[in-house]
């Protein structure tokens, strides 16, 4: 079966680049050979070959931060604790 090959061009940016190709050299790597194993990962694995995620905070975190935000400005609206039998105390006189 004869072996066909296509021109891909993509747009990167140029440090990007110039990193990614100084890491590919110490590894004994091109990009072409980086970029056709990327591809080939893809095919083999039907998908993205590692995780793809949203760092976007959640919006129960988000609510923790603010909470977290206000207590660090307001901390006399808070109670406090001199030691961890007060907070036991103030925990079981709660329920």
């Amino acid at each position: 079966m004869a072996s066909y090959t296509t021109t891909l061009n993509v747009n990167v940016d140029a440090k990007t680049k110039e990193e990614a190709t100084r890491i590919l050299k110490e590894l004994g790597l091109n990009m072409t050979t980086a970029v056709n194993m990327f591809l080939a990962q893809i095919v083999k694995r039907n998908g993205i070959p590692f995780e793809v995620v949203n760092n976007k905070p959640s919006r129960e975190v988000m609510k923790a931060l603010k909470e977290a935000d206000n207590i660090i400005k307001h901390p006399d609206d808070y109670p406090s604790y001199d030691n961890r039998e007060e907070l036991k105390k103030a925990f079981l006189d709660e329920e």
